[in-house]
């Protein structure tokens, strides 16, 4: 496809040649998606607490989540040492503590003491849960992957895929046997780097037979 053939009212772009906008928007078009809030423990066993901006759910039975990172952080470290991680659902309720977690400190800072969070032994796994957290998913890793691109360059991006193996849910958000989820008020990132976004109306619809 070239310049000129390229349809009416619409911006395309290669992202190899830059997206000739303010700002990049990727990230603004792959949302909302939900975050990678995910705590681990170092080999000596020591806490740690980030949030992941690229997660999300990949199989259902057994169900299975992942998150990527952009740059070899503590986190990945800690899940390559010990092989188990927890995800925890950031609500509405939390966003500025899990904001807080998102600062850089140093590897052998407590992010959970740091933003006032209360860590819960693992039933299944030796890594502690945010208290306050509506759910939270405890994981055994199955694949570190470090990617590359599609000329086999290696990228600095690491994805972590788990299976989980425990499932926490507060009493307040299950309903009629059902998890509440815009009770729950889950964030979500929504695009730039400020932008968050929040469950809002929902609807329904049946799949075709």
């Amino acid at each position: 496809m070239t310049d000129s053939t390229r349809a009416a009212g619409v911006h395309f772009y290669r992202p190899e040649e830059g997206h000739r906008l303010a700002h990049d928007p990727f990230k603004a078009i792959v949302a909302p998606r939900m975050i990678g809030w995910i705590s681990s423990r170092d080999a000596e066993g020591r806490f740690n607490l980030a949030p992941y901006s690229f997660f999300g759910a990949f199989a259902g039975n057994p169900p299975v989540i992942g998150f990527s990172s952009e740059g070899y952080k503590d986190t990945v470290r800690n899940v390559e040492a010990t092989g188990e991680f927890v995800w925890n659902m950031a609500s509405l309720s939390l966003a500025e503590k899990m904001n807080a977690t998102s600062a850089t400190v140093p590897s052998d800072v407590d992010e959970f003491t740091l933003a006032g969070l209360t860590p819960v032994a693992g039933h299944s796994v030796n890594v502690p849960h945010v208290a306050e957290s509506p759910a939270a998913l405890e994981c055994k890793v199955m694949q570190v992957i470090r990617l590359t691109n599609i000329d086999g360059e290696a990228m600095s991006n690491w994805l972590v895929l788990g299976q989980v193996v425990g499932v926490h849910i507060r009493d307040e958000f299950l309903k009629d046997g059902l998890f509440d989820t815009f009770l729950a008020q889950p964030i979500m990132r929504a695009g730039y780097r400020a932008e968050y976004a929040q469950t809002g109306d929902k609807f329904e619809m049946i799949r075709p037979r």
